[in-house]
């Protein structure tokens, strides 16, 4: 059973998670010529990057049930 406040805590975790995500070194990475699946890698990198943030957010606060 999760502690009354624990899904706060990871919540702020994820935030600073996605601000390293977003942040100019690692954007910079993925600014190259390329594609993936036609898609440019940037766009594709920001999409998972998205797409994984929201992900545990669920994770984060989904209650089970015992």
């Amino acid at each position: 059973m999760n502690r009354p406040g624990i899904a706060g805590h990871r919540l702020i975790a994820l935030s600073l998670l996605g601000f390293l995500l977003f942040n100019y070194p690692l954007l910079d990475l993925f600014s190259r010529t390329g594609q993936i699946l036609g898609i440019p890698v940037l766009y594709a990198y920001i999409f998972a990057a998205w797409a994984l943030l929201i992900a545990l957010m669920v994770l984060a606060v989904e209650k089970r049930n015992p």
